[in-house]
């Protein structure tokens, strides 16, 4: 060997790349990876601080701050992992998305409480104010990011390349059933009425933008809406918002303990605008078909 020549044993830069670019292309190892981009920031952040902080104004800056450290987190994970740009996050058409998005979530909670009012379920018994419930805003922001980064931007949009957008789709809006069964006394039945009427609708909005501000500004207005003006439990948590009010009536009808979102009611409607949007994604060609079909994409998937 003469001294030019590099050791026999050390790894040339190329095939280091090469078997990085081959584990990056197992899809799981790509969600592992990503959830623990967001995981390890936003626990070390949030864990002292709900330990060592009492203050509320605090508490209402921390959730703003949070909710910026997930959004950098992701694209920090997505430019030095995938190494490309965040498209899902990009400013274009974001602000028209993002008010689509809100007027989605506020119009149809609006008519779900209408519903409910007109058959005598929901009752208005008083009023808490407005700063009450502006200091809801926070947390239905921070809630509405983390979600949907973690349920549609990594876990559905990774698995849909792989298996295509139906399992993707079922997939995702399983996991989000199931992670609300981690609230206390969530039953199955409301783990399905989120699973069907939410998983189904936020997966569609993503197909047909291939952007998360639908997906984020639906969430956020339907919780706020739901908790933050009406006063309705939110997936199981209570909250105090502008209206002081009561739900009465069978569960199935009004959601019971876990809200309004579990109603019949929501579930029909969510479902519905779930499949028009659907239908629009398949009319512009945004499913995708399993990796495994040979099938062509009908788009680029970033």
């Amino acid at each position: 060997m003469s001294p030019s020549d590099p050791p026999a044993a050390m790894p040339s830069a190329t095939s280091a790349a090469a078997r990085r670019d081959r584990l990056l292309r197992n899809p799981l190892i790509r969600i592992v990876l990503a959830l623990l981009a967001i995981a390890i920031p936003f626990a070390t952040v949030a864990i002292p601080f709900n330990l060592y902080v009492s203050d509320k104004l605090l508490k209402k800056g921390g959730a703003l701050v949070l909710t910026a450290i997930i959004l950098v987190a992701y694209r920090t994970y997505v430019r030095r992992v995938e190494r490309r740009s965040t498209t899902e996050l990009s400013r274009v058409g974001a602000v028209r998305e993002l008010c689509a998005g809100l007027v989605l979530g506020v119009a149809l909670f609006s008519l779900t409480i209408g519903a409910l009012m007109i058959l005598g379920a929901y009752r208005i018994t008083g009023t808490n104010g407005w700063v009450t419930m502006l200091a809801t805003l926070p947390a239905f922001l921070l809630a509405a990011v983390l979600e949907e980064i973690l349920i549609r931007a990594i876990v559905f949009r990774i698995l849909e390349q792989w298996l295509g957008s139906w399992i993707a789709l079922a997939a995702s809006a399983t996991l989000f059933g199931v992670l609300h069964l981690l609230t206390p006394g969530v039953t199955l039945l409301n783990a399905c009425a989120v699973m069907v009427e939410a998983g189904l609708l936020l997966a569609a909005a993503y197909m047909l933008t291939r952007r998360l501000w639908i997906c984020i500004g639906f969430h956020f207005a339907w919780n706020f809406t739901e908790g933050g003006i009406f006063s309705a439990a939110v997936s199981g948590g209570t909250t105090s918002g502008l209206l002081q009010s009561t739900l009465v009536g069978p569960a199935w009808l009004t959601g019971g303990a876990f809200g309004a979102e579990a109603s019949v009611v929501a579930v029909i409607l969510c479902t519905g605008a779930g499949l028009l949007l659907l239908l629009a994604s398949r009319r512009q060609g945004h499913v995708i078909p399993p990796s495994w079909s040979g099938l062509p994409l009908a788009l680029s998937v970033s």
